[in-house]
């Protein structure tokens, strides 16, 4: 198992597993935010290819918020875990849908600044995240990427457990994950450096690749 020493590093390994689309006209490259950023940005640097972010919220189960019963994205993009869902009543799904939605818009608001986002259609999109642990907001943004147009989806991921691979295998076009250890921990055991991304660095990011 290899250990990223930080996702600028994790970036590079992803950047080398995806050089078959470097100079390719329509690729346009999204980091999932917050985490996804950083790696995403050194991947467009090297596939020469323009950068914008997802926004995708987990949606927590109301007691346990690290649980996801689903997902949400732009676009009114809604993806729910049936089974996990199931065991809430309407109520508490339509109000943990209000709140995240509330917060997908002002990180939306935030990050861009007034710059609307880049346009899909018909270009091959390259989504990338961090990791992928249950795979729940990946689904969602291959989801909000379809949804938005998108010709081809490619999800990007320097780490992942070996049942989100699966199901996203299913959902995206292609996946490349890097690595896909038998015992998958968190996402942050596989990183030396994995401090929570601050805003003002996802907003930085599309400042100066805009």
């Amino acid at each position: 198992m290899t250990t990223y020493r930080d996702r600028e590093e994790a970036g590079r390994t992803l950047a080398d597993r995806l050089t078959a689309l470097i100079g390719e006209p329509d690729v346009i490259v999204l980091g999932l935010v917050r985490g996804g950023v950083p790696v995403a940005r050194v991947v467009a640097e090297r596939l020469g290819a323009p950068l914008d972010v997802l926004v995708v919220r987990k949606l927590g189960m109301p007691w346990a918020p690290e649980v996801a019963f689903g997902a949400l994205g732009p676009g009114g993009v809604q993806v729910l875990n049936d089974a996990v869902a199931g065991r809430l009543g309407a109520d508490d799904i339509a109000e943990v849908r209000r709140r995240e939605q509330a917060e997908l818009e002002r990180r939306e608001r935030l990050y861009r600044a007034g710059r609307p986002p880049l346009d899909l259609t018909g270009r091959t999109t390259v989504i990338v995240d961090d990791g992928l642990a249950t795979g729940a907001t990946a689904r969602a943004a291959v989801q909000v990427a379809r949804h938005l147009g998108a010709r081809r989806v490619v999800l990007a991921v320097p780490v992942g457990s070996q049942e989100a691979y699966e199901m996203l295998a299913a959902e995206a076009d292609q996946v490349i994950c890097a690595q896909r250890p038998p015992e998958f921990m968190a996402v942050s055991a596989y990183y030396e450096d994995f401090h929570e991304v601050p805003d003002e660095e996802v907003a930085e990011a599309l400042t100066a690749t805009a």
